[in-house]
């Protein structure tokens, strides 16, 4: 079974390319024969990788060994070289997950793009489902990737498809803006990612995340020590590797949308909502902090690297979840949610929590999907006005979208029993049990645990505002009805919102005795060198000095969720009400910073502006008045020396005859000077 199913492996991500190249190709040449412009080969593309991914998964639980295999080689050592470049295909449990979670959320957004886009009038369609299948293989491929390099360039490929998608409606002003921006914000990050993966090549001669007979994989080289890296730059081997996982985490930061480079995530709500639905739970911004995972066994050794992953990461969970409280707009809201609750990912993996790092990043999948789409139904509702001030009492008008939206809420706020609250505390947790060792991690955990309060608020504030209180315009009496196709997807969604986190449920598990914690055994059932418990014993860290381990388990679970119960009160107080006012008006001036989101956009025009311009015109002048001067100083030397000597090419024989003599005179002359003849 295991051999089939690495046999099927790469149809896995070919037949979300198929169905690229059916939209593509049959929108431009024969558009009447594509159904539903092409939703149903992209569905049924997708339908068929999840089934796929799903049997993968199984093969690779039957298998102790999990699946492996370098299928083709693309560059390989000549003579003494030792390097190893190939395409291959890395199947394991944390791949497998992943697949499964990518093209079970694809085949979600297809079906409710029939809903969404469809019933619209939209035009464009073939484009929009190509955009869709190319963007799908692209991350099905990076999942899967052996090794740094192939993961660079699906990593690459799946940028394209998103500036593609946010830009679809580009004929208006503001979606090929945010396109535009979404992809340089991130190419930045990923200028850092490719000197890093060169960097990584030229110091162990591999990139491979899983070792092969010849190459030892990452994590491997750096136990070793076997690199040339003494003596590069003058660093010893142990900080030339810190910047090396310092290099790739900055692609890791622009995907993943951490501060400072999370400026463009806000603004690619431009694009359609099912797009934003798969960028935010299991494309796009997933990639960063998958990469990250993948690449644990090397993150691991690196105790420095970890520290600064789990403070941007907290960081960025505070400082988003702080602007989501002011937004009017529900997919503003839901947007700034995305950064703060990837920030939570990223603080698991700086903290050495890769099993509750994993785990958040399969919750949030789930009601981050949930979330968008049911922001999508309620849109299609409000014939696309997304302004929460407009909205209110929709409750009753559609009960399937509400419910749907309120587990997915219940979960993103992190209440038990829906799966955030199990996700996000096991992050806090090993934050927790990390931090008394390190100030920096502690740090860290404080504002993760912070941001707790600030996502309870702006959650159930979204909540209210959207579904509760008196209609407040005439669109929100009198809604837009939707179809089966968004509320099947919703429904889904909404169930695994709510019962995923059942898959690890570790307080109860230390309070029980119970054995809940199925993702822990699944992480483990892998190679050994690519299993939790393997990354859990290279990892620097201690669990600290608090006491028992149910104490401290309990105890971070309690805080956790008395401050998120606080903030959803709060909100719920202030909101659920009839006719709701922006108490958030009371903060005055900071309310002010926060809705302009700490001026960022601000910021980093004037360094774009007002430094780097004046910075590259000096540096255009020096190159043109010094470097070039130079340069064409000597060529004009050259030049007007050449036009002066070939005036002696005059053609006339006696001319030459007399030069010659002349020439012999001279050098007789000067001979006898020198010999003393005269």
């Amino acid at each position: 079974m295991a051999a089939l199913s690495f046999e099927l492996a790469p149809v896995i991500a070919a037949l979300p390319f198929v169905s690229f190249l059916i939209a593509l190709l049959a929108g431009a040449f024969a558009p009447r024969l594509l159904p539903k412009g092409g939703a149903i080969p992209g569905i049924a593309a997708t339908a068929g990788s999840l089934l796929l991914s799903a049997w993968a998964a199984l093969a690779v639980w039957n298998s102790s060994e999990g699946v492996y295999h370098e299928s083709i080689t693309w560059v390989a050592g000549v003579g003494d070289a030792a390097f190893d470049l190939h395409f291959g295909i890395l199947l394991d449990p944390l791949s497998t997950m992943m697949l499964v979670i990518v093209s079970l959320v694809a085949v979600l957004v297809h079906v409710f793009s029939l809903g969404y886009m469809n019933d619209e009038g939209e035009t464009g369609l073939p484009r929009y489902y190509a955009g869709l299948g190319l963007f799908t293989a692209s991350m099905l491929s990076f999942v899967f990737a052996s090794n740094l390099l192939m993961a660079f360039m699906f990593f690459e490929l799946v940028g394209l498809c998103s500036w593609l998608l946010i830009g679809f409606h580009f004929r208006e002003p503001g979606p090929p803006s945010a396109a535009k921006k979404a992809f340089l914000v991130t190419r930045f990050g990923d200028y850092f990612f490719l000197v890093g993966v060169v960097g990584v090549f030229a110091t162990f001669g591999t990139t491979a995340f899983a070792g092969s007979e010849s190459f030892p994989h990452l994590a491997e080289q750096v136990l070793a020590g076997e690199a040339s890296a003494t003596t590069f730059l003058g660093l010893d081997p142990q900080a030339w590797f810190a910047v090396l996982g310092l290099l790739v985490l900055g692609g890791v930061v622009g995907k993943s949308a951490q501060y400072p480079l999370h400026t463009w995530l806000p603004d690619a709500m431009e694009g359609p909502t099912p797009v934003s639905a798969l960028i935010h739970a299991a494309t796009m911004v997933a990639a960063g902090v998958y990469l990250v995972a993948r690449m644990y066994g090397f993150y691991a050794l690196l105790p420095q690297v970890l520290a600064f992953i789990a403070f941007v990461g907290g960081f960025t969970a505070l400082f988003a979840a702080s602007m989501g409280v002011v937004k009017k707009e529900l997919k503003q809201v839901l947007a700034y949610s995305t950064i703060s609750q990837y920030g939570y990912m990223m603080l698991g993996l700086g903290a050495g929590g890769y099993v509750a790092a994993t785990f958040h990043l399969m919750t949030h999948a789930f009601f981050k999907a949930l979330l968008f789409l049911g922001a999508g139904s309620v849109i299609i509702a409000m014939h696309h006005n997304e302004n929460m001030w407009d909205m209110g009492g929709l409750k009753e008008k559609m009960p399937v979208t509400y419910y749907a939206f309120l587990s997915g809420s219940l979960a993103l706020a992190g209440i038990v029993p829906f799966s955030g609250f199990w996700s996000k505390d096991e992050v806090l947790y090993e934050a927790l049990v990390h931090g008394l060792d390190s100030p920096l991690l502690l740090g860290a955990y404080a504002m993760g645990l912070l941001a707790v309060f600030f996502t309870g608020f702006y959650t159930f504030r979204m909540v209210a505002l959207t579904f509760h209180g008196d209609p407040r315009t005439d669109t929100a009496r009198d809604p837009h009805g939707v179809g089966w196709n968004v509320k099947l997807p919703l429904v889904v969604l909404g169930t695994l919102a709510a019962v995923a986190g059942l898959v690890n449920m570790v307080p109860v598990a230390e309070l029980t005795g119970a054995h809940l914690e199925f993702l822990h055994d699944w992480l483990d059932a892998g190679p050994e060198a690519l299993t939790a418990h393997h990354y859990g014993d290279l990892l620097p860290y201690s669990s600290g000095t608090i006491g028992t381990e149910l104490t401290t388990v309990l105890l971070s679970a309690g805080v956790s969720l008395g401050l998120a119960l606080a903030g959803a009160g709060l909100a719920w107080k202030l909101y659920a009400v009839a006719d709701p006012d922006e108490h958030t008006d009371k903060l005055g001036s900071a309310k002010t910073v926060l809705f302009n989101n700490y001026y960022q956009d601000e910021y980093q025009v004037w360094i774009a502006t007002g430094l780097t311009l004046p910075l590259a015109r000096a540096a255009d002048k020096f190159d043109q008045g010094v470097i070039d001067g130079v340069v064409n100083g000597v060529s004009s030397v050259s030049l007007l020396s050449g036009s002066r000597v070939k005036r002696i090419q005059s053609g006339v024989v006696t001319n030459y005859a007399f030069l010659l003599t002349a020439s012999l005179v001279v050098l007789l002359v000067a001979i006898g000077l020198i010999g003393g003849w005269f």
